[in-house]
């Protein structure tokens, strides 16, 4: 059987490769040594890219299909990744399409290595709020705490010293990005340039004591205020060192091993960028959340931290939305997940989506249970009106019957 599967694929890619000479058979791409030692930037591009509409089951807890078979339109997919694989997308590393619990795609592009983690920018935002929901689910917090003063979790503080307003500040407004926060970007490098003044629970002392008064007219959305202070309450309330608590509470429960999550200058992890995931690894952040905080029959994160984080809590307007085009609106936020409504037809689909600059995406869309995952390497990008324009329909039911053999 395996040996019949494996010939099976090698066909369809020998065909798909007559089609365009752009696309590569055989075994996903793999990093060689120097690529997983040296920087993402000097990753050399794919001579072709990888394209599987049937990805094999690498023993990594993702369960694996066939795209048409198990759902979706297979040549519509294929006709996208082609479509990539020709530069059209020029900037697109892996797109993987996992629907009703199964991977069912798996594309590789350029910089792509499916052993490679892919650097996150701000979708480590996402894995920072993930981390905060699976402290609830063990004790250490709960969902009543997400309304109290952040400043109530941290003892090693001098409140007589705070800004006004500093009590305004709760875990909610932290994973909302609605502190009230206000600092020049010169302050904030200057944090960086002493790290010894800003180290553990003095890195809030010194933003309470140096930003403008906290009002409820400051406390509007504003992206890059709250993940560090997230990231000093689960120092504060888990026992050990919170590095420690997100590799085996979360990372390890996950099956994710090969990744980088780097140090932050006050000495904790880093809560809003610099981390690197491979693109299956998250594909299982997507599937947990998802599976609505559950994960192999475990809930690692409550259900209703996970309904909050993954809602539109607030509306962020439509001016600059990432990834975006004309099919894209009502962008919004949750807990460090943005939404938007995908257009297609006279229908419109809710979409929630971790997101990190350079075009790292993990997009939900739980009427149609797809969950998509993208990396790229440059901020011009499109995703979501691609998502919108050539995804979803080939996921819609008049769409995605049933195809058997090869259509690509």
């Amino acid at each position: 059987m395996t040996f019949l599967l494996t010939v099976r694929r090698l066909l369809v890619f020998a065909l798909l490769s007559c089609a365009s000479g752009t696309i590569a058979a055989g075994e996903a791409p793999e990093a060689t040594a120097a690529e997983a030692s040296g920087s993402f930037r000097d990753i050399p591009f794919l001579d072709k890219a990888f394209i599987d509409a049937a990805p094999a089951d690498k023993n990594d807890g993702i369960p694996v299909g066939k795209l048409g078979a198990d759902g979706g339109n297979k040549k519509s997919i294929i006709q996208l990744a082609k479509k990539i694989a020709g530069s059209q997308h020029e900037s697109i590393d892996s797109l993987l399409i996992a629907h009703n619990g199964k991977l069912l795609f798996e594309s590789y592009y350029l910089r792509g290595r499916v052993d490679l983690p892919h650097p996150q920018a701000s979708a480590t935002k996402t894995y920072t709020g993930m981390a905060l929901g699976r402290a609830i689910q063990m004790g250490y917090l709960t969902m009543a705490d997400l309304d109290k003063p952040l400043v109530s979790f941290l003892q090693d503080l001098d409140p007589a010293r705070f800004v006004d307003g500093a009590e305004l500040i709760t875990l909610h407004t932290a994973l909302t990005m609605t502190t009230g926060i206000r600092l020049t970007s010169e302050q904030w490098e200057e944090f960086d340039r002493d790290p010894s003044q800003i180290q553990g629970q003095q890195h809030v002392q010194a933003i309470l004591e140096q930003s403008e008064p906290i009002t409820a007219e400051s406390q509007t959305f504003l992206y890059g205020t709250g993940p560090g202070l997230v990231m000093q309450v689960l120092e504060a309330v888990v026992p050990g060192k919170v590095e420690d608590f997100i590799k085996h509470e979360l990372l390890d429960k996950l099956g994710i091993d090969n990744y980088h999550w780097q140090t932050a200058p006050n000495g904790l992890p880093e809560a809003g960028w610099r981390t690197s995931m491979t693109s299956r690894n998250m594909l299982k952040w997507g599937m947990l959340a998802a599976g609505k905080g559950q994960w192999k029959g475990e809930q690692l994160i409550p259900e209703a931290f996970i309904n909050r984080a993954a809602s539109r809590l607030l509306t962020t307007g439509d001016d600059d939305v990432y990834g975006g085009g004309r099919d894209v609106s009502r962008q919004g936020y949750g807990y460090y997940w943005w939404s938007a409504d995908l257009k297609h037809g006279d229908n419109s689909y809710f979409s929630t989506s971790a997101q990190g600059g350079g075009g790292q995406y993990i997009i939900l869309i739980e009427e149609l249970d797809l969950i998509i995952v993208v990396t790229a390497h440059a901020n011009d990008n499109t995703t979501l009106q691609m998502t919108a324009e050539q995804i979803v329909p080939a996921f819609l039911s008049e769409t995605a019957q049933l195809q058997p053999g090869v259509t690509g």
